[in-house]
């Protein structure tokens, strides 16, 4: 990809006091498209019984003795369900998109609820430094879990957000919080050598129905530190920003991509990638070790709850990659990346 000016990079607009995709990929879902998808298209997630579930998805009690411990070039992983990864490397613990509550709703009566429980409690995460946030999704920014990340971590905690975000974080009693636009960096105060930038995705926001539509951005996310990078493509649509992300920052030691809630394509292609687009996103950033997210957890869309894991795997094969470079973890499994070249964030599975 040839050098671009910096007028040449997706930016995102801004009309009448709410955000805009400036991707030609981008479509708004309409109402109309809205009362077909719960009203007329076919369920397929067959959600079945616990055995079945605890032998096709186990969760896992997290190792965080052995986490905690990992040498500091050693990118350790964690994944937490969802689009939640806990990840540690060069001297820094990021934590993205938290949600341990039962449901990713407004209300804990209503909702999508949890197939499979959060595989441990806030109380017992080890030591964290960032919480990144892609958007204010309910399956994204949960409150509850916010404020008790809070609690336990007070000043010591840092929140990078998008722009549109701050407002609502301090008033659930968050500090720290740093509220970003797309391209925009930040250094990690009290971290050497830490750099944080909000990045572009193709999606959307809301917390009070239309109202709320788009009043706050959407993001992805990358952390660099001295010998390794770590992706967050937080949840998106696939569009051509990812590739200019890879030209920019990549290559990246880790990426964390969406593999899952795709179906129907007709309504969900534009806002969430099936896993044949996860790939494309993990060859456009340059990652050389992704692990699939936003699947696995709650009943979001029609898929069967297991194709995304299957799917990614057979895309995987089907462009001759090693499935062991873009692969998927079962609830609270760790997993360990080497940097054998430091300075050039290369890695390999220790």
């Amino acid at each position: 990809m040839a050098d671009l000016a910096e007028d040449e990079y997706a930016k995102p607009l801004f009309v009448n006091g709410r955000y805009e995709n400036p991707f030609p990929t981008w479509k708004q879902p309409g109402f109309f498209n809205l009362c077909k998808y719960f009203l007329y298209d076919t369920d397929e997630s067959s959600i079945l019984s616990q055995e079945d579930l605890d032998t096709n998805l186990p969760v896992l009690q997290p190792d965080f003795k052995d986490f905690h411990s990992s040498p500091p070039d050693i990118m350790c992983v964690i994944w937490l369900g969802h689009s939640s990864l806990l990840v540690k490397f060069d001297g820094v613990t990021i934590l993205t998109d938290p949600i341990f509550s039962k449901r990713c709703s407004p209300f804990q009566f209503i909702g999508p609820k949890r197939f499979r429980d959060a595989p441990c409690q806030i109380s017992d995460l080890p030591p964290i430094d960032i919480v990144i946030i892609s958007h204010n999704h309910y399956d994204h920014m949960d409150y509850e879990t916010i404020v008790n990340l809070q609690k336990k971590y007070k000043s010591s905690l840092t929140w990078f957000v998008p722009m549109g975000d701050k407002r609502w974080m301090e008033a659930s009693g968050c500090t720290n919080v740093r509220e970003m636009t797309w391209w925009q960096e930040e250094i990690l105060a009290d971290h050497i050598g830490i750099t944080v930038a909000c990045l572009p995705c193709q999606h959307w926001s809301s917390r009070k129905g239309y109202l709320g539509v788009n009043r706050s951005l959407w993001s992805s996310w990358c952390v660099i530190g001295p010998t390794q990078r770590f992706y967050f493509a937080g949840d998106t649509g696939y569009c051509e920003a990812f590739k200019q992300i890879g030209h920019r920052y990549g290559p990246f030691s880790l990426a964390g991509i969406p593999i899952g809630a795709y179906k129907p394509r007709w309504f969900k292609q534009a806002q969430h990638v099936a896993p044949e687009e996860s790939v494309q996103i993990h060859l456009d950033v340059r990652s050389e070790k992704s692990i699939g997210i936003h699947w696995g957890t709650f009943r979001l869309t029609h898929e069967h709850y297991l194709e995304p894991k299957e799917k990614l795997r057979e895309e995987m094969e089907k462009q001759n990659l090693s499935p062991q470079d873009f692969f998927t973890l079962n609830h609270g499994e760790i997993h360990l990346i080497c940097n054998q070249k430091p300075n050039e964030h290369s890695s390999e599975n220790c």
